[in-house]
């Protein structure tokens, strides 16, 4: 099986917090996306396909704006997460309305991925650089196998000032490997210090150096398969409570503990950009400026 070098972004979300479609607002003052950034510097690293994962509400927004861009450049392809798409026999609450998370949405690109491929968040800005590390992993994945690579973060450098963030914490060998990872929902900086919440609803310091998922992750084939057997498990345990979701790091774990894979973590000391809260969009504008104004980026990126 050729590998296509697949790029797939996490587009389905609704914004709650950021007050709209955070994936589809314009941050410069010539219309770019942060998607836009994601979707140059892919290119530039030499992905030939982008599967986007959207919503049925707002599919034919994104394909207005995208394939008009995109047009010559990179295959393109279209898939929706919605409530419903889930496998048959399982009872769901008529009360939840929204989707199962993002292993849930990854599960949508089956069919759609030919080789080894690569998941973004479409309102977080990673860096160049990257993308030119992953795609060099991505290509050293056997198809055959469950092993997979990711790009980890300081968890200081991926902090809104504005609110608190969600971020995956990364437990990494000396070898480099992950050996497990797990969601911290709600982690803010708090009188100079980033802390989280527990379980228990304290707040528990962490480091500032500790290794992050700013969920950008290199899979095979076969992570799909993973995929879609433990949704059904989780499904089968979860599928009425209103809202459960079902991770992407899940099924890394559980792969993990199975000893059917390991994970290499690539690093950044990129500082993220990224748009939780409506309050964080100055910030970003101001830094996508200075980086056209430095020549990192052409002022026109789809000229």
């Amino acid at each position: 099986m050729k590998n296509k070098h697949t790029l797939v972004i996490l587009a389905a979300g609704m914004g709650s917090r950021y007050g709209g479609l955070k994936q589809l607002d314009t941050m410069s003052d010539e219309g770019d996306t942060i998607i836009d950034f994601s979707l140059y510097d892919a290119i530039e690293a030499g992905f030939k396909k982008v599967v986007f994962i959207v919503r049925k509400s707002f599919l034919d927004e994104f394909k207005s704006i995208y394939d008009t861009k995109l047009k010559g450049k990179i295959e393109v392809a279209y898939v929706c997460q919605e409530l419903d798409k889930i496998p048959a026999g399982y009872e769901v609450s008529t009360e939840r309305v929204k989707p199962w998370g993002t292993g849930h949405a990854t599960l949508m690109v089956k069919g759609e991925v030919e080789g080894n491929f690569i998941v973004i968040n479409g309102d977080d800005f990673y860096s160049k650089g990257a993308f030119k590390t992953i795609i060099k992993e991505l290509d050293s994945l056997d198809q055959n196998s469950n092993d997979m690579c990711m790009v980890g973060y300081n968890l200081k450098n991926t902090i809104s000032e504005n609110g608190f963030v969600s971020r995956g914490e990364c437990f990494v060998n000396d070898q480099q490997e992950l050996t497990h990872i797990i969601e911290r929902t709600h982690i803010e900086r708090i009188d100079g210090r980033i802390q989280r919440k527990n379980d228990a609803g304290e707040f528990v310091e962490m480091s500032e150096d500790a290794k992050v998922s700013m969920n950008f992750w290199g899979f095979t084939p076969k992570y799909l398969d993973a995929l879609e057997e433990d949704f059904k498990a989780f499904l089968k345990e979860r599928s009425t409570e209103l809202k459960s979701e079902f991770f992407i790091p899940t099924v890394v774990n559980n792969l993990l503990a199975a000893k059917k894979g390991v994970v290499k973590v690539l690093t950044s000391d990129a500082k993220w950009m990224g748009v939780t809260y409506a309050e964080d969009r100055p910030t970003v504008v101001e830094a996508i400026a200075k980086l056209k104004s430095d020549n990192i980026y052409p002022r026109n990126l789809w000229a």
